[in-house]
This record gives structure tokens, C-alpha cells and sequence, in this order.
């Protein structure tokens, strides 16, 4: 009976020592690298300044590349367009007047052409004088230089023509960055502004980043250094709960080419000292699990 006691006694001192072994080294067992979630994170700015008439972009909201968020007024810069068209239209109305003379001159030079032609035939035949050479050969010139002043004020116009356009095309440009387009996929994480604010230019608007995949920004060791590479796949761990982790499947998409120290926030203060190498390990997050600045492990 007393062996039958003892013999129990040993199984169950046996089992219990067999547990506190298995519970110590899966207590103790480290990971090859730990650090934090981060999303490439895109602020928006506005292009325009002026009144926020519109503004539909809230915490949270996922948002798709190309849709309009956001509308500044636009009533000053359409009267400065109208402006701007106006006159050049006056412009391309002075460049017709232009033509309508240069053709007078031009049938002013065709009369005098011929003009010339015959005083010069009479002078040959000592019909002429001199004199009426001499002055149907001015008369000549003087409607050559008319033309060509008119050709040089007809290029002032068009050099001025050219000048309200482009001015025309940054108001067009202004017009267009009214309107706020969303330039990426992702979750708004912060809007800085309210509809009907005032805003200026380059005035962040709202900070944006797809989380539909994450990068575990973790550090490694010289020498864990030559046993990574780019692309390689690497288990990745984050907390499930108090006591177990969750395993997810990454890949490495960045690797440091200089050493730094250890940041205060991975290691404890004696480690600090050493010098690591960062490394980024794209995780997906489909389910949206993971959330940025989470802690996380990587093991190679």
C-alpha cells in the first residue's frame, strides 16, 4: 500500500517538474528581432488657399485613389479668368485691326510699285524728272517701313496675346487644385481642418496610409546580418492575448546598409549601447489586425 503511494507520489512530482521545464523554456525562448508596426503615412495639403465649402473626409473612412474630398472657393480666381479672357480677346481683336491695315499698305505698295515702274520708263525716255524719281522711290519706302512697323506691333500683340494665356493657364491650374483629390488607397488617420474653414496654401488637410499592409520596422545584430537577404520570408508574432501570440506570415523588404544604436524603446538600457541594423518586414493585414506602432517579433 505504502509503495502504491509512493509510486503515485513520484508520478505526479514527475509530471509536475516535466511541466515547470516545458513552461521555463517556452518562457524564455527570445525571438531574432523585435520592433514596431509602421504605414507609409501621406499627409494632403491643400494646393489652393480660401474658403473650405466643402470637406467630407472623417477618421477611420477608407477613401479610394481619385475621389474628390474637398472644395476651396473658386469665386475670386473664375472673376479673375473672366478678366483674363476679356482681354485677351481685346488682344486678338487688336491683331485683326493689324491685318486690315497691313492689307491697305500693302495695296497702297502695289500702286506705288507701279507708279515707280513708269516714272522710271519716262525717265528713260526724258519724260520724267529727277525729282519724281526720287519721290516715287520715297514714296516706296516710306510704305515698306509702315508695313514692316505694323509687322512689329502686330508681334508686340501676339508676344502680349501669349502672355494673358499662360496667366489663363494658372488660373486654370488654380481652379483645378480647388479641388481636392485623394491621391492614395488607405484609411484617413487624422483630419486637421472642418469644413468652412479658412485654408492656405500647402495647409495640411488630412494624413491618409493604406493598412492593408503593414512594415514591422525591427532591428538585428551584425551578427544576424549574413543569414537575412531581401525577399526572404520570415514568422512574424504579435499578441494575441496575455499570455499567447499570434503567428503571421512576412517578408523582408528592407535591409539597413549602416549600423545605429539600439533604439531605447527595443532594449533594455545595457544593451543600448550596441550597435544593429534595421530591417522593415512587410506583413498583410487583410483582417486590419494590425494597427501602427504595435509591437511585433520577427523570427528568421
Amino acid at each position: 500500500m505504502m509503495r502504491c503511494i509512493g509510486n503515485s507520489l513520484h508520478k505526479v512530482l514527475l509530471g509536475i517538474l516535466f511541466f515547470l521545464m516545458v513552461s521555463g523554456c517556452t518562457n524564455n525562448e527570445k525571438s531574432d528581432a523585435y520592433g514596431q508596426f509602421e504605414a507609409v503615412k501621406t499627409t494632403v495639403s491643400a494646393k489652393g488657399s480660401g474658403e473650405l465649402l466643402s470637406f467630407t473626409v472623417s477618421e477611420g473612412t477608407n477613401l479610394r485613389a481619385g475621389k474628390e474630398v474637398a472644395v476651396i472657393d473658386t469665386v475670386q480666381l473664375n472673376l479673375k479668368k473672366d478678366e483674363l479672357l476679356s482681354q485677351r480677346e481685346a488682344a486678338e481683336s487688336k491683331i485683326e485691326t493689324i491685318d486690315a491695315e497691313i492689307g491697305v499698305q500693302q495695296q497702297k505698295l502695289e500702286t506705288a510699285q507701279k507708279n515707280l515702274n513708269r516714272i522710271r520708263a519716262m525717265r528713260k525716255d526724258n519724260a520724267a524728272t529727277e525729282q519724281q524719281l526720287d519721290d516715287g522711290e520715297g514714296n516706296m519706302q516710306t510704305i515698306q517701313k509702315q508695313i514692316q512697323a505694323l509687322e512689329t506691333q502686330k508681334k508686340s500683340v501676339r508676344a502680349e496675346i501669349k502672355s494673358i494665356s499662360a496667366r489663363l493657364n494658372q488660373v486654370e491650374q488654380q481652379l483645378a487644385d480647388a479641388h481636392v483629390i485623394n491621391p492614395v488607397n488607405g484609411t484617413v488617420l487624422t483630419t486637421f481642418v472642418e469644413p468652412y474653414e479658412l485654408v492656405g496654401q500647402g495647409q495640411p488637410l488630412y494624413q491618409i496610409a493604406n493598412l492593408d499592409t503593414l512594415e514591422l520596422r525591427a532591428y538585428v545584430s551584425g551578427a544576424q546580418l549574413p543569414s537575412i537577404k531581401l525577399g526572404q520570408p520570415v514568422e512574424v508574432l504579435v499578441d494575441k492575448n496575455v499570455d499567447t501570440n499570434q503567428q503571421l506570415s512576412g517578408r523582408i523588404s528592407w535591409i539597413a546598409s549602416q549600423a545605429e544604436f539600439t533604439p531605447k524603446m527595443i532594449q533594455t538600457k545595457e544593451e543600448r549601447v550596441t550597435q544593429v541594423y534595421a530591417i522593415k518586414v512587410k506583413v498583410p493585414n487583410p483582417d486590419g489586425i494590425l494597427k501602427i506602432g504595435m509591437p511585433g517579433e520577427v523570427n528568421f
